[in-house]
């Protein structure tokens, strides 16, 4: 056998073990085996139960909107930063949604409007959520205010601002073709909620990986300072990042109103805390620079696979945040024991 011959496979035994190394050790497909395993299980313990298609659309609605809260977390979670005040943002959002919505129909109810209100109530849901956004992304990237200490305080005060608007009663005339097209509809099978959920994800899937915004998310998680000597806007960016995580959580207020025909003022508390649960359980460092929307995604349904397995199977519901716990607690060890072989090479 000649050398050259040799060689060639010698190179491609070294790149099959390199391709192997690299998925062995993907976050994502390990967080994607938990999940396969965690279905599977309640599967088998209740076929007749939960491996339906009504489980299965019910589990794809009630991830829908902490699914787009998640997208964006990811974003803000790789550049090293942290959102406390989203579901508190979804809440104001979808207070000013459903006001701009009553203030434009006859004696202030909004159930019999049409598209037109509705498209309009979409913009002033999106728009204050990315005003929020953005006033949290000043504070933090021009003040240089630390950003948990920006967001807890906007996590009490957007709450609050949604309480003053309303008196604290919730907003309960949502248009009727909104919930019924949004909230209930469905095409082919496919809830519309689960559409627009999935849509948002690819978007953000694709800004990530494939954009300069992404590249400049990576750079300035994995070091602020040397991305800001390579020309990074920096100041910039972060205040972007904040005003695109508040306008999904706008969305998803909007998203939120349609399903539950209510703005739910008292009904988004844990929002912020399941949404980082999700991504870190999704393989995001919250040390910054590393993380992937799909594995953020695979994050909300573990934590949904559980509550609605320990729901069909008979188990007290107050197993499912210990188990979530557990599985967070891992997920960061996980992510420290990775950071410190990195850091050993």
């Amino acid at each position: 056998m000649s050398t050259g011959t040799l060689d060639y496979e010698s190179t491609v035994n070294t790149e099959q073990q390199s391709l192997g190394k690299r998925l062995f050790s993907a976050n994502t497909l390990w967080t994607g085996l938990v999940l396969v395993v965690l279905y599977a299980v309640f599967s088998i313990m209740r076929p007749d139960a939960f491996l339906t298609l009504f489980t299965f659309q019910t589990l794809l609605i009630e991830a829908a909107v902490l699914l787009v809260l998640t997208v964006g977390m990811t974003f803000v979670i790789i550049t090293s930063g942290i959102d406390l005040s989203v579901g508190s943002v979804l809440v104001f959002a979808g207070v000013v949604g459903a006001q701009v919505m009553e203030a434009m129909s006859p004696g202030g109810d909004a159930t019999g409007a049409g598209a037109g209100v509705i498209a309009v109530g979409l913009l002033a849901t999106v728009a204050s959520g990315a005003v929020w956004g953005l006033l949290n992304g000043l504070l933090i990237a021009k003040a240089k205010i630390p950003p948990l200490i920006v967001t807890l305080g906007s996590f009490g005060a957007a709450l609050g601002a949604a309480q003053l608007l309303t008196g604290g009663s919730d907003v309960r005339t949502v248009p009727a073709q909104l919930r019924d097209w949004l909230g209930f509809g469905q095409t082919a099978g496919v809830p519309h909620m689960v559409i627009l959920a999935a849509l948002v994800a690819l978007h953000g899937a694709w800004l990530l990986r494939t954009t300069r915004f992404g590249r400049n998310n990576y750079a300035i998680g994995s070091n602020e300072e040397a991305a800001r000597r390579v020309g990074i806007n920096v100041t910039g960016h972060l205040v972007a990042t904040y005003a695109y995580v508040g306008a999904l959580a706008g969305l998803a207020g909007f998203m939120s109103l349609a399903y539950f025909g209510t703005t739910t003022i008292s009904g988004h508390s844990t929002d912020n805390l399941n949404a980082i649960a999700a991504v870190v359980i999704g393989g995001t460092s919250l040390f910054g620079g590393v993380g992937t929307v799909l594995g953020s995604v695979i994050g909300v349904f573990i934590p949904a696979v559980l509550t609605k397995g320990f729901v069909v199977i008979g188990v007290q519901p107050y197993w499912q945040p210990i188990a979530v716990s557990i599985v967070l607690v891992a997920a960061v060890w996980l992510d420290q024991v990775r950071r410190r072989a990195r850091n050993s090479r």
